[in-house]
């Protein structure tokens, strides 16, 4: 029966191609959307057919899965490599690069006696491309990786025999197989010579970029060398004394040759590959500029306080562009990798021209006049600095410029301590820490250290200036941060809450540290000891360290505090926002309260997410807190209870909230308003001015009165004495009245007047009243008094005489 309903279906199947071949015939020239459209109708048959009978043969049926697999990979293969492969901007670049290295190369086998910098400026270039070629290998290393993939599945097909020895029994279907397999294998031969062409050409290009890296870093080991003996022979002399002429060093000519070759070419190529950080630095120059303009337009329409804000920002005020200008050639430079020294030092003179603008316009004369001066001797510097080459000139040069140095810092240093005012804070150490290095310069020059002495001479010059650009950078920013809260005054904004006074001594505080940081670097950079250190506190950062089984790092631990730093410095500005707030409202309702103590709960989330992130980024493993823990335990067994204690009180008052920052409380018979709630401590203001810092134990273990926990209600009491023989039930009815029908006073609960006590002189009254504010119930309580005093005198109801 099976066999009769597969001839069935064959016959029928049969009719449909015969009539559709029929049609085919008859019809015209088809378009090619018709022509995709029979082909695709012409796939569903063939499937619906192998569908039919695979359900009655299952060897053909693996077989015909087989090949859809097959099918299905060849094709993503054919499609990927018709895609290209991802190498053109290797194929392309690397000539140039071969080309750069066989330069330097050249240049590193210079017979003529190299200075320091310009085997630096080599070691820089090769470094870069060492860089550049390793993510070149990187990338060809995955393309590789997957031709290789590809190849290793044709292989398996090319093994596989089933398909190749598989015949079926029926006619029909085998006719049907063999055309499936057929196309398979044109499908393969197709994927396998892409396949293998492409793998040719990456091997290829892999074999050249290997070549070029190993080139590399021959080019490498080769000036790494000559700076070791450069070194050993800068601290032994490369010269004779300063009177002896040297005739292997004066070759003026081939070193200022040399000198224009090489920057012509770090010029060139820096201009070629730093277009997007050029963008940069233009972009931050426009910012800084555009910022600063914005907000002085802003700011001058305040004719009231013009005097103030000059004041305050006389700088940026009456010089923006040139502030902004100032602010962008002190901070841009340092936005490149490794810059040429050319580029840096035209930032730099530009960099000079500013400060001496600001200098000429804010301070004494004398200080303008020893600045100026220096400013031609930099120039000169700037163009030693560029020497590839020593030479004799070069040393006089240098020679000079220390002793001219020397002269002109000693003549302002007399000149500082006869007329100090209006000068900086540390000029005088400035000043001595100038004379020492070129000094020393001028000393090593003489016994033939020239490299030595011109490195030092440079530092001092160069460190000085940008100690200047530093602090016009601070004062810059001071004040663009002044114009930005000042030109805000008119409006209801959140910057108003803000205390310049704070934020500028913070700002300042953290610049100062910053641009600390940075003079640090730039003097490291100007020794030719950047490198070095950077290397020194990689590897000190980064080594692996091994203690009890636990592994670790001290870069780990860095990156802990710092995170840790900054999440104790969020919390810290989250407060101070809240503070500010609270400090200019004078409704201090429930919610607000309320709000203002759940600062509390923010700065601890934050300071536990913070640690938790420390944790993470400095990969410490979690299994050992387990040890920190532990120790925490032992500590607070001998000694830390109270700390611990006072933190546990902290989370407990930011939960339960029994008291709430504004809320007037008595603890340890001290009265006054709560001002903040710490994590360890809370702050309270007594009526007297006084701040008394109060332990969150204390708040939770003893007791605690709040006058305002539910409202700021406060019950008064008065004792009204009279005199003896007074009419008791009059007296009681004019106090009852006196209260009843004033409006400063609480109705609801009634006040309350009560017989307390009579002797043979007195009779003592008790009256009982709510004020309505807590914070106003002293003057209430005098007001009242004074008007029953008045009232009584006006009745004639005499008071006791003692």
């Amino acid at each position: 029966m099976q066999r009769v309903l597969k001839v069935a279906f064959l016959s029928l199947l049969t009719l449909i191609f015969l009539s559709s071949g029929a049609g085919l015939a008859q019809a015209p020239k088809k378009k090619p959307g018709s022509l995709r459209e029979r082909e695709r109708k012409s796939m569903r048959s063939r499937d619906s057919l192998f569908r039919a009978l695979n359900k009655s043969d299952t060897s053909i049926n693996s077989l015909t899965q087989k090949i859809s697999q097959y099918t299905t990979n060849f094709n993503q293969i054919n499609n990927n490599l018709a895609e290209g492969l991802d190498t053109g901007d290797v194929s392309q670049q690397l000539p140039a690069v071969v080309k750069r290295i066989s330069r330097i190369k050249a240049l590193a086998n210079n017979k003529g006696s190299s200075t320091l910098r310009y085997l630096f400026v080599l070691a820089t270039s090769l470094d870069r491309m060492q860089g550049e070629l390793e993510d070149w290998q990187s990338g060809l290393d995955d393309v590789n990786n997957k031709l290789v993939q590809n190849q290793h599945d044709l292989l398996a097909f090319r093994s596989d025999t089933s398909l190749a020895n598989a015949i079926p029994s029926d006619t029909a279907l085998r006719d049907a197989f063999y055309d499936r397999r057929a196309d398979l294998g044109a499908l393969w031969h197709k994927a396998d010579s892409a396949n293998r062409k492409d793998l040719f050409k990456v091997n290829l290009l892999q074999n050249k970029v290997a070549a070029a890296y190993t080139s590399v870093l021959d080019a490498t080991d080769f000036i790494d060398s000559k700076i070791k003996k450069f070194a050993i022979r800068a601290v032994g002399g490369e010269f004779g004394p300063i009177w002896e002429k040297d005739t292997r060093y004066n070759h003026i000519d081939s070193a200022l040759n040399g000198t224009i070759r090489l920057n012509q070419i770090q010029i060139n190529y820096f201009f070629k590959n730093e277009t997007v950080v050029n963008l940069v630095s233009l972009g931050f120059l426009l910012l800084m500029t555009g910022w600063i303009l914005y907000n002085k337009y802003r700011t001058a329409g305040h004719f009231d306080q013009k005097e103030v804000v000059i004041d305050h920002a006389r700088f940026v005020y009456r010089k923006p562009v040139l502030s902004g200008l100032l602010l962008a050639t002190t901070i841009a430079p340092y936005f490149y990798d490794h810059p040429p020294v050319f580029f840096i030092e035209c930032v730099f003179l530009v960099n000079i021209a500013l400060v001496l603008i600001f200098v000429r316009s804010y301070f004494p004369l004398s200080m303008f006049k020893f600045l100026f001066r220096l400013s031609l001797l930099t120039v000169v510097y700037c163009i030693s600095n560029l020497f590839v080459q020593l030479n004799d000139a070069d040393r006089y040069t240098i020679f000079v410029l220390s002793i001219l140095s020397i002269v002109f810092a000693v003549l302002y240093y007399r000149r500082l301590e006869k007329e100090p005012q209006g000068h900086l804070r540390y000029t005088k150490f400035a000043l001595k820490l100038f004379i020492t290095f070129q000094s020393a310069s001028l000393l090593l020059n003489i016994t033939g250290r020239f490299s030595l002495a011109k490195i030092l001479g440079i530092t001092a010059v160069f460190n000085l200036w940008l100690t200047m650009s530093l602090y016009f950078v601070i004062r810059i920013i001071i004040q663009i941060l002044y114009l930005q809260l000042h030109s805000k005054r008119a409006e209801k904004s959140f910057v108003n809450l803000i205390d310049y006074n704070v934020l500028q001594k913070k700002t300042r505080n953290v610049l100062t540290t910053f641009a600390t940081l940075l003079w640090g670097f730039f003097l490291l950079q100007n020794l030719n000891l950047d490198d070095w250190a950077h290397d020194t506190m990689n590897d000190l950062l980064n080594q692996q360290r091994n203690i009890g089984g636990a592994s670790f790092t001290f870069g780990g631990f860095v990156i802990f505090f710092i995170v840790i730093w900054i999440s104790s410095l969020l919390s810290r500005l989250i407060s101070y926002i809240y503070d500010i707030s609270v400090q200019h409202t004078s409704d201090l309702s429930a919610l607000k309260k309320k709000n203002r103590a759940s600062t509390l709960l923010i700065r601890i989330g934050i300071l536990t997410v913070g640690f938790l992130l420390a944790v993470a980024a400095s990969n410490f493993p979690i299994d050992k807190l387990t040890i920190i823990f532990s120790a925490f335990g032992v500590g607070i067994g001998f000694g830390l209870q109270n700390i611990v204690n006072n933190l546990v009180s902290g989370m407990i008052l930011a939960f339960e909230k029994p008291i709430q920052i504004g809320d007037i409380i008595e603890v340890n018979n001290r009265m006054g308003t709560v001002k903040e709630i710490g994590i360890r401590s809370s702050k309270l203001a007594t009526g007297n001015g006084s701040e008394v810092i109060i332990p969150n134990g204390d708040l939770i273990s003893q007791n605690v009165v709040n006058w305002t926990l539910s409202n700021t209600n406060r019950q008064v009491e008065l004792s009204v004495n009279v005199a003896y023989g007074t009419d008791i039930e009059k007296a009681s009815k004019l106090l009852k009245d006196q209260l009843c029908n004033r409006n400063d006073i609480m109705t609801t609960p009634s006040p309350e007047v009560f017989l307390n006590n009579v002797t043979d002189k007195v009779v003592e009254f008790r009256v009982y009243f709510w004020a309505p504010d807590i914070a106003d119930f002293m003057q209430l309580r005098s007001r009242v008094l004074a008007d029953i005093y008045e009232m009584l005198n006006k009745e004639g109801i005499k008071l006791p005489v003692s």
